[in-house]
């Protein structure tokens, strides 16, 4: 039995299954039993079919071997968050109101994955409704502390060994968060540039598909097979084929500059990541300076939580009617405060959404990104919450891409993640910047 192949990254699984080294159902079978040893203390799934993995898998293995094409996922087990439609398996959304529902056809993330030959190894476990009410999922690294949310089973599975890649969504913090909290690559693209069709809006001016892998290098294999337009999608754009991979791990052509930002909410971080972001800015040196972000950002969390909250209303004010007493105190109250935000207002935080993003791309006219925590500190002990999201809420809702790196350890030895933050649409020279401070720092 192959049990390390579990713990390959995915772009050297590839390549190692392009040799013939092993096989995709060899990859997949290290998976099942990786899964079946962890499952039951992480909970990562919500829904998995054994059988169907293998079935998907012995399918790649036989079309390499009669020479037919592959792609460029071809045998790579993936696990798909709970909130995107899957045709083949239950999307339930974490809420019993959904219980059993099947839908008529895949997200277009999952046509994606399937067209480029992931394996779906099944469906992770998410937050209610994708917002902030836990499920169960723990931390791969101390099962008393939470691996943060929405997207918890997707980071508990990457960071268990359980799939070398995985689907989450972030309309707050999502992504980010967990994956600092679980010690992997997570990666939160510019808003629009991967389709959302087939996946539970939350509030559309915010949502976006992010993933979660181990390296810069499978972040990048994974978004260059999701990115592209869709005509259901009003918010992608039609947009020339880019290698990010490629890019991810070219050298940049020059030293990046890069901002050290505490943000506006740099007192709810904890002491010890106070002093280690300290500490990395000192010792990046003259690479990274401090810089101040302009009073107009305090009002970022307010506006945030009213794109939030309006969202939330209007897509979950269904679920109300079908089962309040099925949802949870905070979603019924969260939806409550929605339907009774101004529509006013809530016109006025969009217009400072744009004003925002545009006061942003100022900033990245000097520095090629910043650097910033991922989350206030380490995966807060007991499962009751998923963290706090402040850390990522600015750059949701400037709709930038964010990268958080597993650099740091916290007092407690668990993970804390570096946040990287670029331009919008500059994702892969984001990804090469990450690359870059990962062999800077030594790994």
């Amino acid at each position: 039995m192959r049990d390390d192949l579990a713990d390959l990254d995915a772009v050297e699984a590839r390549d190692r299954m392009v040799r013939g080294e092993f096989s995709a159902l060899d990859l997949c079978e290290a998976c099942l039993r990786r899964i079946a040893g962890r499952e039951p203390q992480v909970g990562a799934f919500v829904w998995l079919d054994a059988d169907l993995a293998r079935k998907q898998a012995k399918a790649c293995d036989d079309a390499r071997a009669n020479g037919r094409a592959t792609g460029a996922l071809h045998g790579l087990p993936v696990g798909v968050k709970d909130i995107v439609d899957t045709k083949d398996m239950p999307t339930e959304s974490g809420t019993p109101l959904d219980a059993g529902r099947r839908p008529a056809e895949d997200a277009v993330v999952v046509s994606r994955l399937k067209a480029a030959g992931a394996v779906i190894m099944g469906k992770t476990v998410t937050t209610e409704l994708g917002a902030r009410h836990p499920r169960g999922t723990s931390n791969p690294h101390h099962p008393e502390h939470t691996p943060g949310g929405s997207s918890s089973g997707s980071a508990a599975a990457v960071a268990a060994g359980m799939v070398p890649l995985a689907i989450g969504t972030q309309t707050n913090g999502s992504v980010i968060r967990p994956a600092s909290f679980c010690g992997i690559v997570g990666f939160k693209p510019s808003f629009g540039l991967i389709p959302r069709t087939g996946v539970l809006p939350q509030a559309p001016p915010l949502d976006t598909v992010g993933v979660f892998a181990r390296s810069i290098g499978d972040v990048a294999l994974i978004v260059d097979v999701l990115a592209g337009y869709d005509p259901r999608d009003p918010d992608t754009r039609p947009l020339p084929p880019l290698r990010r991979l490629e890019t991810a791990l070219a050298d940049p052509p020059m030293t990046p500059d890069l901002a050290f930002v505490r943000t506006p909410v740099w007192e709810k971080a904890e002491p010890a990541t106070r002093d280690r972001f300290v500490e990395l800015a000192e010792a990046l040196g003259p690479v990274c300076e401090e810089v101040a972000l302009a009073e107009i950002f305090d009002e970022g969390d307010h506006v945030l939580r009213t794109i939030t909250n309006v969202g939330i209303a209007r897509s979950y004010g269904s679920y109300l009617d079908r089962g309040r007493e099925q949802l949870s105190d905070f979603m019924q109250a969260t939806i409550e405060e929605g339907l009774a935000i101004p529509a006013v207002d809530y016109l006025d935080a969009l217009d400072c959404q744009a004003t925002l993003r545009s006061a942003l791309d100022r900033l990245f006219e000097r520095y090629d990104a910043i650097v910033t925590p991922a989350a206030p500190g380490e995966a807060p002990r007991g499962l009751h919450s998923t963290g706090d999201s402040a850390f990522n809420n600015l750059w949701s809702l400037c709709g930038v891409p964010a990268l958080t790196l597993p650099l740091l350890k916290g007092p407690n030895g668990l993970p804390l993640g570096v946040q990287l933050v670029a331009r919008r649409g500059e994702d892969a020279e984001l990804l090469r910047v990450g690359q870059w401070l990962r062999s800077h720092l030594g790994g």
